[in-house]
């Protein structure tokens, strides 16, 4: 009884010291987690997150008009980064609860930037085109919003939805951008120019996160002491953890599904290249502004409703992707599903802090992202598999990517209501200092 009361005490102090002197002064504009944010809005802007999905299926047809490689063939390479991620975000994410993130970021950046650069020097050998994929997919995360979002948690508390759905439209923000860049220099260049012109974009990032990117020194010894409390191994005993894990993992089999053959599906029925590339940057408009919206939203209502929501607009959109026969109902699908799988992004990172602290934030978030990246890679090759087989996307097969993601999004009302974390709760009382 006694360890238990000394657990609640620390858990105490541990809320007090993360909301009291913080909360006070994240209103103002000269704090210095703004600039952090600032600093992970661009280096997520071009990283892993934008760059590898929304570019993707742009190279698509080049690809199998240069080397005759089968799509299917071609998806492999996704689906290998997705399960590359899949299989480095949790020791990525423990990493991260250990060290400065600088660390981890910026190295990550050079070598993704250099791996993504290397596919212009593809030579008709698949194999080559797979480990650039591989590489791409080992620091893909270093790069990404994981990564930022550890950094960030330190700095908020108050305005925690909001800052996190600033950095997360910085994702929202180079979905926009980069494959109107990519579609361009393959028009005008070529897809080995393009390659190249991504590479050095994805060095963007780098100096703002070599100055900015720091976690919030702590203020006092107890404070240092609270950021090993919670251990991984009972939050994963908690069912809360688990329904979010299979809820991303299936949102995201349906979201990457289309994400990565949109511009191909599109063509396909078709709409120009042009406009595929249109409805991909609808999608990152559509992102940014409803992952603000959500932000704002999820500091003053319960996160369960609000993923319960947006996963129903993405799912919808892509019900509409699946029978778009013109460019402007492709880009209204887009929309919707941009703006209901970016805002899920935020509701992610933010629930898992909500419910199990961020002592082991980044640890907790790595594994959500296992579960993302394994269905993540599933989608692609499914439906790439289903074009091979039939020579075309069937419509009524197209639809069927979207059950997953309504299945996803009423798996939320079984998440315990904002304002009562009993999760939290099973933590504290169970809590070591174990990552597992």
């Amino acid at each position: 009884m006694h360890g238990k009361g000394e657990q609640f005490a620390a858990s105490s102090r541990t809320a007090a010291l993360e909301t009291a002197p913080v909360a006070q002064e994240e209103d103002s504009l000269g704090y210095g987690g703004w600039r952090v944010i600032l600093a992970a809005f661009v280096g997520v802007g071009v990283s892993f997150a934008p760059m590898v999905p929304y570019t993707f299926s742009l190279f698509v047809v080049p690809l199998q008009g240069a080397f005759g490689w089968n799509r299917e063939a071609i998806s492999d390479a996704f689906a290998i980064a997705a399960l590359t991620v899949a299989a480095v975000s949790p020791t990525l994410g423990s990493l991260l609860d250990r060290v400065p993130p600088r660390r981890v970021i910026l190295p990550s950046i050079v070598i993704f930037a250099a791996a993504m650069a290397s596919l212009s020097l593809l030579r008709g050998h698949i194999a080559q085109f797979y480990l650039s994929y591989l590489l791409l997919g080992i620091v893909g995360n270093g790069t990404a919003q994981l990564s930022y979002s550890r950094t960030v948690l330190t700095w908020f508390r108050k305005r925690r939805g909001l800052a996190l759905a600033i950095v997360l439209s910085g994702s929202g923000t180079g979905s926009i951008i980069l494959p109107i860049i990519a579609q361009h220099v393959i028009s005008t260049h070529g897809w080995r120019s393009a390659y190249l012109v991504l590479g050095a974009t994805a060095l963007i990032g780098f100096p703002l996160t070599a100055i900015f990117i720091r976690n919030r020194p702590v203020s006092n010894a107890a404070e240092v002491a609270s950021e090993h409390a919670v251990g991984v191994g009972p939050a994963l005993r908690t069912p809360a953890f688990w329904v979010i894990a299979i809820a991303v993992m299936l949102s995201a089999l349906s979201m990457n599904a289309i994400i990565a053959h949109l511009a191909a599906i599109l063509v396909g029925r078709g709409v120009s290249a042009a406009s595929a590339a249109l409805a991909l940057s609808a999608m990152g408009v559509s992102a940014i502004l409803a992952r603000l919206f959500t932000g704002h939203l999820l500091d003053r209502l319960s996160a369960p409703l609000v993923a319960l929501a947006v996963l129903l607009i993405a799912a919808t959109g892509a019900a509409i992707v699946a029978f778009a026969a013109t460019s402007w109902i492709g880009i209204l699908g887009a929309i919707l599903m941009g703006a209901g799988s970016g805002s899920e992004a935020d509701v992610i990172p933010y629930m898992l802090a909500e419910y199990f602290g961020r002592k082991r934030f980044a640890t907790l978030y790595g594994l959500s992202w296992t579960a993302y990246a394994i269905g993540g890679a599933l989608g692609p090759i499914l439906m790439g598999h289903g074009f091979d087989r039939a020579g075309t996307y069937v419509p009524l097969s197209v639809v069927l990517f979207s059950v997953p993601c309504f299945i996803a999004a009423f798996m939320q009302l079984l998440l315990p209501p904002q304002g009562k974390p009993p999760a939290l709760n099973v933590v504290a009382d169970l809590a070591s200092d174990s990552v597992f």
